[in-house]
């Protein structure tokens, strides 16, 4: 039970980063759990323990999420060009 509800709040937050991040269009539910599972993991590098499990933990893992969507987008725009 816990490992659908780590997909299910990973997949949230991978919505909500792709959302603010303005790639909503160009993913799909899949990406947006892979999104929110990696992110949250770059959220508590990030943040390291000090923000806990809480609140501050789903606050981690948005911001780790939208840091990764920006490193995607950077990578996506400089092999473009």
């Amino acid at each position: 039970m816990d490992f659908i509800l780590f997909l299910i709040i990973g997949g949230i937050i991978g919505w909500l980063a792709s959302m603010v991040m303005r790639t909503d269009a160009q993913q799909g539910i899949i990406l947006n759990i892979v999104v929110g599972v990696i992110g949250s993991f770059l959220g508590g590098l990030l943040f390291g323990r000090t923000i806990g499990t809480g609140v501050g933990g789903w606050i981690a893992a948005f911001v780790g999420a939208v840091v990764l969507l920006a490193i995607v987008n950077l990578v996506r725009r400089g092999s473009v060009r």
